[in-house]
């Protein structure tokens, strides 16, 4: 399952600038890449990790903002259309479960 995390923190002071790297670089730490500018994505492989990462966002979210936190299972995912101009490209994949033999 995938969540994708995104958010409209406003820039216009240094101490909101200051914010908003800051939960920029706990996403970045936590494990999620950038999908676009203010859309940032993590592949989970459970519920239950699914939910320690919302807790966690909810604890890094600045005073000023709106941040949106989606759940999507692997299926929703991979039928997300991804357009470059009029070039289409696939969605990302899941990342492979460790298998220990």
């Amino acid at each position: 399952m995938w969540l994708l995390a995104m958010f409209d923190l406003p820039t216009l002071k240094p101490e909101e600038r200051k914010e908003y790297q800051r939960f920029h670089k706990f996403l970045i730490q936590d494990g999620f890449t950038m999908m676009q500018y203010s859309v940032y994505m993590r592949y989970c492989s459970s519920p239950e990790n699914a939910e320690a990462h919302k807790r966690r966002i909810e604890a890094h979210i600045p005073p000023e903002g709106e941040v949106r936190v989606l759940e999507l299972t692997s299926k929703q995912f991979e039928r997300m259309r991804i357009f470059y101009g009029k070039l289409r490209k696939e969605p990302e994949k899941e990342v492979p479960q460790l298998a220990f033999f």
